[in-house]
């Protein structure tokens, strides 16, 4: 791999970790033609079993990490019982990633219903439709909930279904790593015991 894009052995620890964050998406967004905000979201069920998805970031909400899903899904019943999860940015062009580690709680209803109205009539009509993670015994059957539901609301505002919403991830480990040739790749570390604490800051060997 060559060197990342962006960085070239001039990281500074001094900065917060979301300053880092802001910037590096930022130049993502002027890069990747096409989900710039994907990030890996993973969970583990109470029984330790690991589950992992692509989920779109929708931007930082009180220091943490937002993202929206049906309430009812798996990833959701998981979150709900740990608090807890990480993320992944990996922007391959760029040869950067940044890892997340930390607890997670719902956003509030009022934060969830407006970022709901930014959302394409179709995509709000499909959170109604989908109960997701569960069987569904064909996909016309999705397909005819939807036909049904356009009816339902013609004429009329899609409101935020009430199982459907936010949840922020709010970061006790960040990891920032830059691809360099020779697989001599630099990984930065900001940790912290809780959202109280200080960072701590190190490096890690590739």
């Amino acid at each position: 791999m060559t060197a990342s894009l962006h960085f070239d052995g001039h990281f500074d620890f001094k900065k917060d970790p979301l300053e880092h964050f802001d910037f590096l998406i930022s130049e993502a967004k002027k890069h990747i033609t096409k989900d710039h905000n994907a990030m890996a979201l993973a969970t583990c069920s109470k029984d330790g079993t690991p589950s992992v998805r692509t989920v779109l970031f929708k931007g930082m909400v009180r220091g943490g990490f937002s993202f929206y899903t049906n309430y009812d899904s798996q990833k959701s019943h998981e979150l709900l019982e740990t608090k807890k999860a990480a993320a992944l940015f990996f922007w391959a062009p760029l040869e950067e990633q940044i890892r997340i580690e930390g607890v997670v709680e719902k956003l509030t209803r009022e934060e969830s219903e407006a970022y709901f109205k930014t959302r394409a009539r179709l995509s709000q009509i499909g959170a109604w439709a989908s109960e997701q993670s569960h069987r569904i015994a064909h996909f016309d059957d999705l397909q005819q909930k939807v036909h049904d539901l356009e009816h339902r609301f013609k004429g009329q505002d899609v409101p935020c279904p009430p199982n459907w919403g936010g949840f922020r991830l709010v970061p006790l480990r960040m990891e920032f790593w830059f691809g360099r040739s020779g697989r001599l790749h630099e990984r930065y570390v900001y940790e912290r015991a809780s959202v109280q604490d200080a960072w701590k800051t190190y490096m890690k060997s590739p």
